[in-house]
């Protein structure tokens, strides 16, 4: 069977390379920069794989999740961001996506994480020496996360929730997340 990649990011230089990797591979390759595009190429054609940046521009991803699981229900869904968090992975696995991967990721570990469920992944044990606790800040990044998620990304109802002013949410916010 030939395999097949719808690649939704708005990052056009990121989306091409990705395509131009995946080709080499022997992937048919599909480019989506916008969620309307995305739309539009999965309601023409059928693809094996999908994968969805989390942050498209002034959008989630996640809330594109839904359409393109009930055009494609058949592909494999991965949700790839740069701000990856415990709340939106459980959430993009809630809402339909196969797996969920932190960039950068190259072709290769797109293509394993792709073809691997979480769902149906194996537990593995780890080492407990590798074992690392979470920083005070990234704590505070992953709470400020799941609190943005219970409020359906309203930053207002966030900042309420959280006593913070909403200026220092939005800064804290526009910040990649710290290290473990």
């Amino acid at each position: 069977m030939n395999r097949s990649i719808l690649i939704v990011d708005d990052d056009e230089a990121f989306a091409n390379t990705l395509a131009n990797s995946m080709e080499r591979k022997q992937l048919q390759t599909c480019v989506a920069l916008t969620r309307e595009h995305a739309i539009l190429a999965a309601s023409q054609r059928a693809f094996t794989d999908i994968t969805l940046d989390l942050n498209l521009g002034e959008q989630s991803g996640l809330q594109l999740i839904t359409q393109l699981r009930a055009l494609q229900p058949q592909a494999s869904l991965l949700v790839l961001t740069g701000y990856a968090s415990i709340a939106t992975t459980v959430q993009a696995i809630k809402l339909g996506a196969d797996n969920y991967l932190a960039k950068p990721a190259d072709s290769t570990a797109i293509l394993r994480a792709l073809d691997e469920d979480v769902a149906d992944a194996e537990v593995v044990e780890q080492d407990t020496s590798e074992f690392q606790t979470m920083s005070v800040s990234r704590l505070e990044w992953e709470h400020i996360q799941r609190v943005l998620n219970e409020n359906e990304g309203n930053v207002s109802a966030t900042a309420r929730a959280l006593n913070m002013h909403r200026r220092t949410l939005q800064r804290k916010l526009a910040k990649k997340p710290v290290g473990r």
